[in-house]
This record gives C-alpha cells, structure tokens and sequence, in this order.
C-alpha cells in the first residue's frame, strides 16, 4: 500500500528529530516545516503520485552532530526504513562525513548526515 497517509506516518517520526514540524494546514499535501521563527525556512513536502517509482535521486537532511544521527537511525529502524547502512563514518566523501544511508517505505533514497568539519570552497 503506497499512499500518503503512509508516508506522513513514517515521515512525522523522523523528520521532528531533526527540528522539522508537522503542518497540518494544507489537506491536500504533506508538509513539515522547520519554524524559522516568522522568517522563511526550510520544509519538506510530498503529495501522492499513483505513477511514482523509486530512482537513484537522494534526499540528506543535515544533522548537527553524530548523536543526533545515532538518535535519528534509531527512530528510522523504529519506523520500519529499509536497507540501513550506517550510521558510520563515510571517509569516501569526506573526513569526518558520519552518516545513515536508508530508504523510506516506498523505496526513495535518503540520508540523514553531519560532516566533522565544514567544508569550505576555494
């Protein structure tokens, strides 16, 4: 069964562990929003796609440090995600990249993770 209802349940789990809320204002579409206390922010929304198939494409939240990912993995196995790798340090994409690698019920790929340190451009 691939609905809506489906993944707001999975997503109203994982996504308040990493400071978004659930905005139950627009019926017809999934949002969660971080407050960004009256200035514009981030959210995450979704609407139903009857045609919809999982691809390569790959959604990472940040997290702010190593126990939040630890914290969120444990809420992701809860839900039921799939394919879990990690959480565990990702030297390939760079020092200190600590991430889980998982899939949502509906196969979509995503990521929650931090980085030890920032990452600056030259």
């Amino acid at each position: 069964m691939r609905n809506r209802t489906r993944a707001q349940a999975f997503f109203a789990k994982i996504l308040p562990a990493i400071g978004f809320t659930l905005d139950k204002s627009a019926e017809e579409w999934g949002a969660f929003e971080n407050d960004g206390g009256g200035k514009p922010s981030e959210f995450f929304g979704f609407t139903e796609d009857a045609d919809h198939r999982p691809n390569e494409t790959r959604i990472s939240f940040w997290a702010e440090t190593r126990e939040q990912v630890d914290r969120v993995a444990k809420i992701v196995r809860e839900a039921g995600g799939q394919n879990l790798e990690g959480p565990q340090i990702w030297p390939e994409y760079s020092p200190g990249y600590y991430a889980l690698f998982f899939e949502d019920p509906d196969g979509n790929k995503l990521e929650i993770c931090c980085r030890g340190s920032a990452i600056v451009a030259d």
